[in-house]
C-alpha cells in the first residue's frame, strides 16, 4: 500500500491501531520510507504515534524519530521510560542525531538515557557533543568517519578501513592523521586500491583540505561547503586533532533553520516559532516589533500634526501621503533585502561596502528620476496646480534617494557589528521610511506652497 493511498485511507489506518492488528500494521511499515511515517504521525494521536513506534524496529525506528518535529518528538518521548529510549533509538542512531535527542530530554532522564545506552563509546561520544555550543560545528558533527594513520601502508588500511566502516553510513571520504591524531590531508580510495600494498600512506595523501574547528559557527560551515561543493568536511579542535565531521544532510537542515529564521525577522518576530508554542510565547516573540511599529505609528501621527496647517490649506496633499509611505517602504524593503542577499551569499569578499554603496546611489538616482518624472507627468495632466505637482515630484525623488541609502547603510552597518542583517529587512526599515518619507514630503510641501 502506497503513502498516498494510506493518507486518504487514514481512518481504515487508525482502525487497524484500534483493533492491534500488529501484523498488518508491520507489512505497511515496513513499505513506507522514515519520512513518510513521520508525517503520517501528524494524523494520529500520541496514543496512536506511541503504538506505532513500539512496531519500529532498529535504524527505522531512529531515522523516524528524527524526521518527525521537534516538539511532538519531545512530547513523544516524554511518554516512554529512559530503557525503552535508549534501546529503541539512541543505540541506532549516529551520534551527532542521538546527541540532537538526548540534549532536548530533561536533565535527569538524560543522565537515565546515557546510563541505559549499552555501548559505553557511543555514550561517551555523546557526550562529549553535548559539551558544544548547539550551533556551532562541534554541536552538529558527528563522531563516526574514516581515518587512516599516515604511517600505515596500503595493506593495513584497507584492513582498518573495513572495521571502521561498520559504524558509518556514508564513507565521503577517507582522512589521513599523525600519531597524534591531528588532521593531515585526505586520501582517495582510488589511489588506496591503484598503490601496491606495502606504499605509506604519507605519499599518497592530499594535504590540501578544507576544515573547521569545533567552534566555528555553523552558518560559516554551511558557506563553506557551499562554496566549495563539499559533502563532508572535518572538525579539528584548537590544536588540529580531528574530531568529527560534517555531512551535507546536516548543512541542509541549517539552510533552512537559517531561511526560516531570517523569514521570521523580516516578518517582525524576533524568536522562534513553534506549532506547539502556546499563546504567551507567540505574543512574546511578536510584541517587539509590534511595539517599534505602534511608536512608528505615533512618530508619523505627530508628523501629520506638526504640519496640519499646511494639509488644511491645501487638502490635496493628503491624497498623496498613501503614494509616498508606500514608495519609501517598498524601495527600502528592496534596497535592504539585496544588500542582505549579498551578504548572505559571499558577494561581500568581492565588493567593498564602499563599492555596494556607490552601486545603490547609482540605482536609487536613475530609479528615482523615473519615477518622479512619470508622477509628474501624472499630475501635470491631470492636475492644475502647478506647485502640487513640483512638490510631490520632488519629494517622491528625495524620498527615494533616501529610502534606498538607508536599506542600503543599515543592513551593513549590523553586519560589521556582527548582528544579523536580516534584521534590517523589516519592520524597522518600513517604520523608519515611513516616518521621514511623510517628514521630507510634507516640508517640501510647506516650501512650496509658501507655508513655513
Amino acid at each position: 500500500m502506497s503513502f498516498e493511498t494510506i493518507k486518504e485511507n487514514i481512518e481504515q489506518f487508525k482502525e487497524l491501531i484500534e483493533n492491534d492488528n500488529k501484523k498488518e500494521v508491520i507489512a505497511i511499515l515496513e513499505e513506507l520510507h522514515p519520512a513518510d511515517i513521520a508525517e503520517l504521525m501528524d494524523d494520529l494521536n500520541i496514543e496512536e504515534a506511541k503504538y506505532l513506534y513500539l512496531l519500529l524496529e532498529g535504524e527505522k525506528a531512529s531515522d523516524v524519530l528524527i524526521e518527525i518535529d521537534e516538539d511532538d518528538r519531545r512530547r513523544f518521548l516524554k511518554v516512554l521510560p529512559a530503557e525503552v529510549i535508549a534501546s529503541k533509538f539512541i543505540e541506532h542512531m549516529d551520534s551527532d542525531d542521538a546527541a540532537d535527542v538526548v540534549s532536548e530530554l530533561d536533565e535527569d532522564v538524560q543522565r537515565e538515557v546515557l546510563n541505559e545506552i549499552i555501548d559505553s563509546e557511543q555514550a561517551g561520544d555523546i557526550v562529549d557533543l553535548l559539551e558544544y555550543e548547539e550551533d556551532s560545528a562541534g554541536g552538529i558533527m558527528a563522531k563516526e568517519l574514516v581515518k587512516v594513520n599516515e604511517n600505515w601502508n596500503v595493506a593495513t588500511c584497507l584492513k582498518e578501513i573495513s572495521k571502521q566502516a561498520e559504524e558509518v553510513d556514508e564513507i565521503f571520504y577517507i582522512y589521513v592523521t599523525d600519531d597524534g591524531d591531528r588532521l593531515k590531508g585526505v586520501l582517495s580510495l582510488k589511489k588506496l586500491i591503484l598503490n601496491h600494498t606495502n606504499t605509506k600512506v604519507s605519499k599518497l595523501y592530499n594535504p590540501d583540505i578544507k576544515k573547521v574547528t569545533t567552534g566555528t559557527r555553523q552558518e560559516e560551515v554551511a558557506e563553506l561547503m557551499d562554496k566549495y561543493d563539499l559533502v563532508a568536511v572535518p572538525v579539528v579542535d584548537e590544536i588540529g586533532r580531528l574530531k568529527g565531521r560534517i555531512t551535507w544532510d546536516d548543512v541542509i537542515d541549517i539552510v533552512r533553520e537559517e531561511a526560516e529564521r531570517d523569514y521570521q525577522l523580516v516578518s517582525g518576530i524576533t524568536g522562534d516559532v513553534d506549532p506547539g508554542d502556546n499563546v504567551w510565547q507567540r505574543v512574546r516573540v511578536r510584541f517587539p516589533w509590534l511595539m517599534v511599529g505602534l511608536l512608528g505609528g505615533i512618530l508619523s501621527a505627530t508628523v501629520l500634526r506638526t504640519h496640519s496647517q499646511a494639509l488644511s490649506n491645501v487638502t490635496q496633499l493628503a491624497f498623496f501621503i498613501p503614494l509616498i509611505a508606500a514608495m519609501a517602504g517598498n524601495v527600502g524593503v528592496q534596497s535592504s533585502s539585496i544588500i542582505v542577499q549579498s551578504i548572505a551569499s559571499g558577494v561581500k569578499d568581492i565588493e567593498t561596502p564602499m563599492k555596494k554603496l556607490m552601486k545603490d546611489i547609482s540605482v536609487a538616482l536613475l530609479t528615482a528620476v523615473v519615477f518622479s518624472l512619470l508622477l509628474f507627468v501624472y499630475n501635470y495632466l491631470t492636475a492644475d496646480n502647478l506647485n502640487l505637482t513640483m512638490s510631490v515630484s520632488i519629494s517622491l525623488f528625495i524620498v527615494i534617494l533616501f529610502a534606498s541609502l538607508f536599506g542600503t547603510v543599515i543592513p551593513l552597518i549590523l553586519n560589521k557589528f556582527k548582528i544579523d542583517p536580516a534584521l534590517a529587512t523589516g519592520p524597522f526599515i518600513t517604520t523608519m521610511n515611513d516616518i521621514v518619507g511623510l517628514l521630507i514630503y510634507l516640508t517640501v510641501s510647506s516650501f512650496f506652497f509658501n507655508l513655513v
